[in-house]
């Protein structure tokens, strides 16, 4: 039987560091956590990956195809992270409706929908 999640005791350090993280980065602290596992993984799968060249890429203090095939691997998973949690915060809807202005969407059909400013 598979489990999803499993309680897990950590350091006071590891904690609260995950916590910060969690801020800057728009995570939760669980999914700070299993995002530093997962690259822990992935640098004890792989001695020959440069975790100060792929935090340095996230950054965005050195170009991404300076990375090699893992640290890319690395990073666009960072990215997608990234982008899911910031794309989840979006409700464009409602920021035009508040500020009163008219916006357009495509329908599920492709089809240009223009929503007038409400008052």
């Amino acid at each position: 039987m598979t489990r999803s999640s499993q309680p897990t005791r950590l350091p006071a350090d590891v904690y609260e560091s995950a916590v910060s993280a969690a801020l800057v980065t728009s995570r939760t602290v669980p999914q700070q956590i299993a995002h530093w596992a997962r690259i822990g993984r992935e640098l004890e799968m792989s001695p020959r990956v440069h975790h100060r060249a792929i935090a340095e890429v996230l950054a965005g203090a050195i170009s991404y195809d300076s990375l090699g095939e893992r640290e890319q691997a690395i990073v666009r998973e960072e990215w997608a992270d990234r982008v899911t949690v910031l794309r989840s915060g979006l409700n464009y809807e409602a920021e035009f409706t508040a500020a009163g202005e008219s916006y357009s969407e495509i329908d599920e059909d492709g089809n240009l929908v223009v929503r007038p400013a409400r008052d």
